[in-house]
């Protein structure tokens, strides 16, 4: 089995996590969410081999380079991020029912990954520009950033739908209180705006030794600046103006729209970044 098999499997098995989450949220039955956190280890350790397959065949076809050269590659790893992130948080707060808001990204990424017609999982050589030990200290700390705000969007959605009025006996009455949404929201968007950061820093430096200089206001370099400000000002307007609740969480919705932005839209404009 080659790693896009293995992907591929890791694929399915992420949609039945989603299945799983979902479903034990709509009939209220926590064997389902219990199950499903054991279904998406397995799935992340397949997603890890994968990853390490997919290395392991660089060097053998005579590449030699850490599996982040494209937009398959780069999916992949982002939806490894996000479900080592949200293991994480499930396990210090045992509240599985956020697994409902954070698992189906985790699918939708490897989903357009694996599925789309338009994406090719071949391994490609890398261009001279990317030849350099600051891809996987770059690629990785972008995307531990992205993975913070997909987790922070989907407990801003989980705030929004969450009732104020307690009497509520719906679906979204079971959601964990909005005090602690709004908390894991400021501290998953602190955690991706760290490692943003140190994306942008070590990609600046990468930019110097390869084509001498620190910026060049590349598209995909322009919306990484912006989404920065935009997490930024979320945080400023927390800190300084005591902002919370409904109004960060829509900040935190803006913030990861740009996220998309600079991720897939900036693919549609010539730059050096490009993974079109």
């Amino acid at each position: 089995m080659n790693s896009s098999m293995l992907l591929s499997v890791v694929t399915f098995v992420y949609a039945f996590v989603s299945v799983l989450y979902i479903g034990s949220w709509t009939f209220k039955k926590e064997i389902m969410a219990k199950v499903g956190l054991y279904v998406l280890i397995a799935g992340f350790v397949g997603n890890t081999l994968g990853i390490i397959l997919r290395w392991i065949e660089s060097y053998q076809m005579g590449y030699g380079h850490a599996p982040f050269s494209n937009m398959y590659e780069s999916l992949v790893f982002f939806s490894w991020t996000v479900a080592a992130l949200y293991i994480f948080v499930e396990f210090k707060y045992r509240e599985r029912i956020i697994g409902v808001f954070a698992t189906p990204l985790i699918f939708l990424a490897i989903a357009y990954a694996s599925l789309s017609p338009s994406i090719g999982d071949r391994i490609t050589p890398l261009i001279p520009a990317l030849k350099s030990n600051w891809l996987i200290a770059h690629v990785i700390t972008c995307f531990l950033g992205y993975a913070g705000f997909a987790v922070a969007f989907g407990f801003s959605i989980m705030y929004l739908i969450k009732p104020t009025d307690h009497k509520n006996g719906g679906l979204t009455a079971r959601l964990p209180s909005l005090a602690l949404i709004d908390e894991l929201t400021h501290q998953m968007v602190m955690f991706g705006f760290l490692f943003l950061s140190i994306g942008i820093i070590t990609g600046a430096v990468w930019a110097n030794s390869a084509w001498g200089t620190y910026w060049s206001w590349d598209p995909k370099e322009t919306w990484s600046l912006i989404t920065w400000l935009i997490y930024a000002t979320l945080l400023h307007l927390r800190m300084m103006r005591g902002w919370d609740g409904k109004q960060i969480a829509w900040v935190s919705i803006v913030g990861f729209m740009a996220v998309l932005f600079t991720y897939f839209g900036v693919n549609l404009l010539p730059g050096l970044h490009s993974y079109a």
